[in-house]
């Protein structure tokens, strides 16, 4: 009886010991679809975005990127989007870098509603070839947290919960190598 007690304590506390790192501090492992210690790099992509610039994934490295697929038609997207608003703010200057992507047909009417909402991060209009390379296939939004070593932490499918992912992004912003936006930047 004592010897069962003790094998149940060290159980518990061994899986408690594993719950204690959680499971979106390692690189995901999209093609498992799971969070896993594989090697996972964010497919780097170039777009123009909606103002013509040059959108680059790579040129954020050394940042946190919450990159977000989305779409105006998608009622949880226009959700969310004011969260991601607000987690800009608070986090641009700490190295968090927020980019949409929009899967829109149309670029027009996505001016439009981020001229509505004055979003504060750079959006482009994507397609479905770069959706499928993140495993983006069935809904929207989806969105990745990718750290400053340019791997996917987390994927969030459907409305994320922001003090999760708030968390998410504080915990990468402390890791070696990230760089924090100076004020002249």
């Amino acid at each position: 009886m004592k010897n069962r007690g003790l094998l149940i304590l060290t159980l518990a506390l061994s899986f408690g010991a594993g719950l204690s790192k959680p499971r979106w501090c390692r690189p995901a492992d999209l093609s498992q679809g799971k969070t896993s210690t594989a090697q996972s790099l964010a497919p780097d992509f170039s777009l123009t975005d909606l103002w013509g610039k040059k959108l680059d994934l790579a040129s954020f490295r050394g940042k946190v990127v919450l990159l977000n697929f989305w779409a105006t038609w998608c009622g949880p997207c226009r959700t969310e989007i004011p969260l991601f608003i607000n987690l800009q703010n608070k986090y641009r200057n700490r190295g968090l870098q927020i980019v949409g992507v929009s899967l829109d047909d149309d670029a027009e009417p996505v001016r439009d509603y981020y001229r509505q909402l004055k979003m504060n991060y750079p959006v482009a209009v994507g397609d479905a070839n770069l959706a499928e390379r993140y495993g983006v296939i069935l809904g929207l939004p989806v969105s990745l947290v990718i750290g400053c070593d340019g791997r996917i932490y987390a994927r969030h499918t459907g409305i994320v919960d922001v003090s999760l992912l708030e968390q998410e992004v504080a915990h990468l912003l402390q890791e070696e190598g990230c760089r924090q936006r100076s004020p002249g930047n």
